[in-house]
């Protein structure tokens, strides 16, 4: 008996420390948490009670009793004084710990014998989580009234009662805790991954009856995975559901997989690990944490379609990982260079030229170098600082700087600098800080190399580099790696690539630009017609078409009359007099054209007479038109929509503010080659100029910096990421960037 006793013991002990653990551990099950039960005290009197686990509370305003039963009425409940606690959620509120009973008075009619309750409570545990409304039914046998009957036969009847009941109470408690006992999360939510293929990975859930599974909480990571990385991949679409804790979500039952593409910039065989991290819950109320899984991989060796996979941007980012510094800023400047062929650049040239022209006879060799140096180093600088915050924080600095009043300010700035080429005054600085700069430095003498610095700084900001494959790489490396210095080293070699033709400007200037005389006034009028134009350019982004095209009509007819164009020529003219009233006569007639169009309506200064119909050719082929997408919702949509029809569908990205997107529309998207590639596509447009919520979204859903991008998405509704287009390309490259099949 004693050795029998000790084990008895030792089983008590292994079991409470069992119970110990898992409390410590896990949260209890809301029937666990508080048990409750209910039962007849009189055939007018009921009794609601629960047992409360130690470090759990519950809600006394969160208590809703109802009989289901229409011929009995629930009078008011007892409640017991109870805790005063101060909830974060609900305020000043009364709470219950330990044990609670609250006695309930019924009215009965037409002599019914049992109760249908319903009780409906909700709790929290005090680690601060809480458990949703719970709600439990009850079925009820009351007693019948007191009256006189035989001792003997009721003693009788009352043990018979006594010992049904106790079997039912015990298989009650039985199917009750096999019904709510949860599932270990790897039984809840079985995982599992492997490879499919040199450049896919398959992953998939089973997921327990009773569950399911967020989408919203699915993400994947790669662990140990040198020259391997995740594509994008689209998790499938699930059940929509409004959830008390995470609002409105997707949820999957049963079982969710799909593929998760590589890219691997190394084509040996090697092991990954995928870390996996995931959410789910069971369907009476009660969550898991977030769980996460690792499971090893052994890829196969790559084959050689490998390196085609990736986009031209992926390229460059791959670059980065891998090539030495030396190599990275080599080729980034050598990007920079091709990048200064584009019309990105153009804009900075007339800027540039009127602040070399702006210094008259002062002007030399090199004092036009260094202004222009002093120029392109501030527009590197500036644009490496903005980048690297831009793909930091996510941001894109184009957008930033085109709202209506900086685009107007800026403007501002060059209609002063083209009047003081007109000779109304002189820009220079005051008197005395001419003195303390002369003190610093003979170069500094007039702060005319500051003065090219700031508005280089300016300029690349507001009329800066386009979105390309090579800014594009680097933003996104430094977003993905948050290694700014390498990252921002690119991007200032890039700058620098960029301004060669700037710089090449500035040496040429000292030797090209006249010294003295009459040629010089009339080379500075030139450039401030130039500055003029530059400012009506930036205007075009936030005024009206036909205003615009009256400022440019303005802008042709008032330096025409300076030409001449409406004076007689002395007899004895020369051939420049005359070479000059001839382009005066042309600008004059090409602005009173600008006049009648914009008295007609028109918005477009290269067709200032549409809609006369003064033409009996054949109307012009009218170019692509896009449909508008506002937001992630309607293009999934639409793209779902288009592979039901068995379409492809190229996805657009456009800004009023973005040169090469004016640039991609006017030259590649008007050839009828391109026309012809694109016709079994659906042509969707993100237009982003106004750089909206849903606009950000849409940026980041494809990890854009920000237009012209051109995205492809086949009849799976996947996106074909080799074929992504960053920046402009002219018409054959375009064509031979489009996907071989469209499916």
């Amino acid at each position: 008996m004693p050795l029998f006793k000790i084990i008895v013991l030792c089983f008590l002990s292994l079991v409470s420390q069992s119970a110990f653990a898992l409390g410590a551990d896990e949260v209890l099950p809301p029937n666990q948490a508080f048990k409750v039960s209910a039962k007849a005290l009189a055939a007018d009197r009921i009794e609601i009670s629960w047992d409360i686990a130690e470090g759990y509370y519950l809600y006394r305003n969160k208590m809703h009793f109802e009989s289901k039963t229409g011929q009995i009425r629930l009078g008011e409940p007892g409640f017991p004084t109870g805790q005063t606690k101060h909830d974060d959620n609900f305020g000043d509120v009364v709470i219950y710990r330990n044990a609670l009973n609250i006695p309930v008075g019924l009215t009965i009619e037409n002599g019914a014998s049992s109760l249908q309750l319903s009780v409906q409570y909700q709790g929290c545990a005090d680690q601060g989580i809480c458990y949703p409304p719970q709600k439990t039914t009850f079925d009820l046998k009351l007693p019948t009234p007191v009256v006189n009957v035989d001792p003997v036969k009721q003693l009788i009847k009352g043990a018979q009662s006594l010992k049904l009941n106790l079997f039912e109470d015990d298989q009650s408690a039985r199917s009750g805790l096999a019904r709510y006992e949860l599932l270990p999360p790897d039984q809840a939510f079985e995982f599992f991954a492997s490879v499919k293929d040199d450049h896919s990975l398959h992953v998939n859930w089973h997921i327990a009856d009773g569950y399911y599974l967020y989408r919203e909480k699915v993400q994947f990571e790669l662990i140990n995975a040198d020259g391997v990385k995740l594509g994008t991949y689209d998790i499938p679409r699930g059940t929509p559901k409004q959830d008390e804790a995470f609002g409105q979500v997707e949820t999957f039952h049963n079982e969710l997989d799909f593929d998760l593409p590589l890219i691997r910039s190394s084509q040996a065989a090697q092991t990954i690990t995928l870390l996996a991290k995931y959410q789910g819950c069971a369907d009476r109320g009660v969550c898991y944490p977030p769980m996460s899984k690792k499971i090893d991989l052994a890829l196969p060796i790559a084959q050689q379609r490998a390196a085609q996979e990736l986009s031209e941007q992926d390229q460059i980012v791959q670059s980065l990982r891998k090539d030495s510094l030396p190599i990275t800023l080599l080729s980034f400047f050598g990007f920079g260079l091709l990048l200064s062929l584009t019309p990105c650049i153009f804009p900075m040239i007339p800027i540039l030229s009127g602040i070399i022209v702006g210094h008259g006879n002062r002007i030399t060799t090199t004092r036009a170098f260094l202004l222009s140096l002093s120029y392109v180093v501030a527009s590197a600088l500036t644009y490496t600082v903005f980048g690297i915050l831009a793909a930091l924080f996510g941001s894109n600095l184009q957008t930033t700087f085109q709202q209506p009043w900086i685009i107007g300010l800026f403007s501002a700035i060059f209609v002063l600098l083209s009047l003081s080429m007109f000779g109304f005054y002189h820009l220079e600085l005051p008197k005395s800080l001419q003195v303390k700069l002369h003190n610093s430095s003979e170069i500094h003498r007039d702060g005319s190399l500051w003065g090219a610095a700031i508005m280089g700084s300016l300029s690349s900001l507001i009329v800066g580099p386009c979105v390309a494959a090579p800014l594009a790489g680097a933003l996104i490396y430094i977003g993905q790696t948050g290694d700014a210095v390498l990252g921002g080293s690119a991007l200032f070699a890039l700058g620098l690539g960029m301004g060669v033709p700037l710089l090449l400007l500035g040496a040429s200037a000292g030797k090209l630009l006249p010294k003295a005389g009459n040629w010089l006034n009339s080379t500075k009028a030139v450039f401030g017609v130039i500055m003029l134009a530059v400012a009506v350019w930036m205007l075009s982004r936030i005024l009206p078409g036909n205003v615009i095209m009256m400022l440019w009509a303005m802008l042709l007819i008032f330096p025409a009359i300076y030409l001449s164009a409406v004076d007689p020529l002395p007899e004895n003219s020369s051939g420049w007099r005359k070479l000059w009233k001839g382009l005066g006569l042309m600008m004059l007639a090409y602005g009173l054209l600008l006049l009648i169009g914009f008295s007609l309506g028109n918005s477009n200064p290269l067709k200032p007479l549409q809609g006369l119909g003064l033409s009996t050719a054949q109307a012009a082929e009218p170019g692509i038109v896009f449909e508008r997408v506002s937001s992630i919702a309607t293009l999934e949509a639409r793209i779902k929509q288009a592979a039901a029809n068995h379409q492809p569908v190229l996805l657009d990205f456009y800004a009023d503010w973005c040169i090469s997107c004016k640039e991609m529309e006017t030259y590649t998207f008007a050839d009828p080659r391109v026309k012809q590639a694109l016709k079994g596509y659906v042509l969707l447009q993100v237009d982003v100029t106004n750089n909206s919520d849903d606009d950000k979204a849409l940026l980041t859903k494809f990890n854009l910096i920000g237009p012209p991008a051109i995205l492809f998405f086949g009849l799976d509704h996947q996106e074909k990421i080799a074929n992504r287009v960053i920046g402009y390309q002219d018409i054959e490259t375009f064509i031979k960037s489009l996907p071989r099949t469209p499916s």
